[in-house]
Formats: structure tokens, sequence, C-alpha cells
């Protein structure tokens, strides 16, 4: 009997001892349990809880399609696909001779019609004399039929009183009607002269007008030669180029894209209960999965004045009887703060991890400068 009770209380004190051990296993790890939980609480309260972030997020940057103004068969092609061009470069040229042509017809017709202006200025040289000497002519018909008139006038009292013959003053009348005649043709004849010169002024307006529109036309060919070497707006890197050698472009057909990669930005399309405290100039992390691990910055430039429902193909109307509310979700421009070595590896279209520390006010000056 001593020895089973023996055995009872050592089998019993085994247990006790294991509930003791567990005890004081389990405190610390409840406490550190505590802390951490307490710590995880604390940096929700203080930082957590205005992290806003999101996963829909893409880099961008504002391309360029390159299309021309002209048509024509193109005969050079000056970049390869993915090449680094500058803003002027010289990317397709297209066949200019009809344009060369067209500019040179036009070179002609500018020729003549400076001519035909040559032409009618002297013209108007030659008229003026023409009336001038019109002029002088009038001068001395208005002498003579004065003469004749006054001729008339002295003999007619002596006609009466027979002091001279009848057939003295019917010379004297017939004179004096010839002077007239005489007068009036060479006034027609100056009045002729006068309208010529208005005709003749007439013509060199006429062909300054016809020389103006031929300048124009000219200018136009020229434009059209010129518009013949396709160049590049900006600076960036060629991408999907589909131009080919002995390829027939009509105006605007798309040839290549330039994509300005130095001048990527971010944008991060958030819920519409996300961006309640959002603000220009507030700072952004930046996770680019295809840099894991690295951690960008940005600042948030602006926002999309609508959402991205708004600007869809086919907006949504939900003024009908089946509407189903939908979280809707708000583009947000970030402008990332890199380097250039980084910058070089940055993508359009990579997808981003992207939050925004909502406690600062933001910089609303500094972000306007760069909307």
């Amino acid at each position: 009997m001593s020895a089973s009770s023996g055995d009872v209380k050592k089998s019993a004190a085994v247990p006790s001892s294991r509930r003791a051990n567990a005890g004081r296993f389990l405190l610390p790890v409840g406490v550190l349990v505590l802390i951490a939980a307490v710590i995880a609480l604390g940096y929700w309260w203080l930082v957590g809880r205005f992290m806003q972030s999101t996963d829909d997020a893409y880099l961008q940057a504002d391309s360029v399609t390159v299309a021309p103004k002209v048509s024509g068969y193109v005969t050079d092609v000056y970049v390869g696909d993915n090449a680094t061009v500058k803003a002027g470069d010289p990317l397709v040229r297209l066949d200019g001779r009809q344009y060369q042509a067209a500019l040179d017809q036009a070179q002609a017709t500018i020729d003549a019609r400076k001519a035909d202006i040559q032409r009618a200025q002297a013209g108007i040289q030659q008229q003026r004399a023409a009336i001038e000497q019109a002029r002088a002519q009038v001068q001395v018909a208005q002498i003579s039929s004065r003469h004749a008139e006054d001729e008339v006038r002295r003999y007619t009292p002596l006609a009466r009183t027979g002091a001279e013959s009848g057939d003295q003053l019917s010379v004297l009348t017939s004179n004096r009607d010839q002077a007239r005649a005489s007068l009036a043709a060479d006034t027609a004849a100056l009045d002729q002269a006068q309208a010529k010169m208005a005709d003749l002024d007439a013509q060199i307006a006429q062909a300054r007008a016809q020389l103006e529109a031929a300048q124009a036309s000219a200018r136009q060919a020229k434009l059209d030669m010129q518009d013949t070497l396709v160049r590049s707006s900006l600076a960036g890197r060629v991408g999907d180029r589909t131009v080919r050698v002995g390829q027939y472009a009509q105006p605007g057909t798309r040839m290549m894209t330039i994509v300005p990669v130095q001048s990527v930005y971010l944008t991060a399309n958030f819920k519409e209960t996300q961006i309640g405290r959002m603000r220009a100039g507030q700072r952004a992390s930046v996770h680019v999965d295809a840099l894991s691990g690295k951690e960008l910055h940005g600042v948030v430039e602006s926002f999309s004045p609508g959402t991205g429902s708004q600007f869809a193909l086919l907006p949504p109307e939900n003024a009908t009887g089946n509407f189903t509310k939908i979280v809707q979700r708000v583009p947000v421009r970030i402008r990332l703060d890199t380097d250039e070595q980084t910058r070089a590896l940055l993508l359009p279209g990579l997808s981003v991890t992207v939050g925004v520390d909502t406690r600062d006010t933001g910089d609303h000056t500094q972000a306007s400068s760069h909307g």
C-alpha cells in the first residue's frame, strides 16, 4: 500500500510540473503577442489608417503617333525598332518629286505675274505721256475755238452793216463750228486716255492679286515638299514601327510611335472611398513589379476631373430601374522622383503598387507647377 500511494503522488506531481512549465512559457509569449498587438494598433492609428494604397496602377507616357501630312511612296526609313531619337531627328522620307514639280510650277506662275505687273507699269508710263499729249491737244483746240468764236462775234456786226461780205462771215462761222468739233473730239480723246489709265491700274491690281495667289501656292508647295521628310516632334524611343521602304503612305497613316520614356509618370486608380484625404503634393511610395524589392518615391500631381467610367467609350446610364451601386475609381497622376539610371528601366505599361501618405496636407504650389 505504501508503494502504490507513492506512485500516485509521483504521477500527480508530473502534470503539475508540466503545467507550471507551460505557464512559465506561455506568459512571455502572451506578453509578446500583447505588445505586438499594441504596436500594430498604434502603428495603424498613427500611420496605417492614413496610408491609401492600390495595385490598380500603371506607368504611362504621353506617346506621340508619327504620321505624314502628305501622301507618297516611302523612299527612306532612318530609324529602327526601339531606337532612341531626339526632337527634330529625321524618321522617314517620302518621294517628293510631284511636290517639287508643283513648287516649280508655282514659281513660274510668280515670274509670269511679276512680268504682267512690269508690263502694266510700263503701259502706265506710256499712257501718262498719251494723256499729256491729249491734254495739250485739248488746250490747242480750246484756243482755236475761242479764236473762232471771237472772229464770228467781230465780223457779225460788220456783215449786218455791209462793211464785210456775207461769204466771209460764212467762212468764219464754219471755222468756228470746226473748232468746236475739234475741241469736243480732243476732249473725248483725253477722257478715253484717262479711262485707259484706270484700266491699266485695274490690270496691275489683278496681276498683284494673281501674284499673291501664286506666292501662296508656292508656299503651300514648299510646305508639302518639306513635309515629305517626317521628323520627330519630341525626344524618346521608337515603338510600334510599321513603316517600310516602298510603302505608299496616305496623310495620317500610322508609321510608328515615339515614346518619351524619360518622362514616364504613374497613373493610379484609387477607389472613391480612398481619395477623401488625398491632396496634390502628398508623398507616395511606389513599388514596380519589374523592380522587385526596390521602393521608389513620387508626389501626387493631380486628380482626374471625373471617374474612369465617365470617359469610357460607353458611359454608364444609371437612371434605370436595375441600378447596382459600384465603387468607382478615380485616376490620380503621380510624378516619379527617381535618378536617371532607375528611370531608364521604367517603361510605360508596367504594373505598379502605390501608397499615398494622406497625413501630409500637400504642397499645392509645387504640384501645380508640374501639372
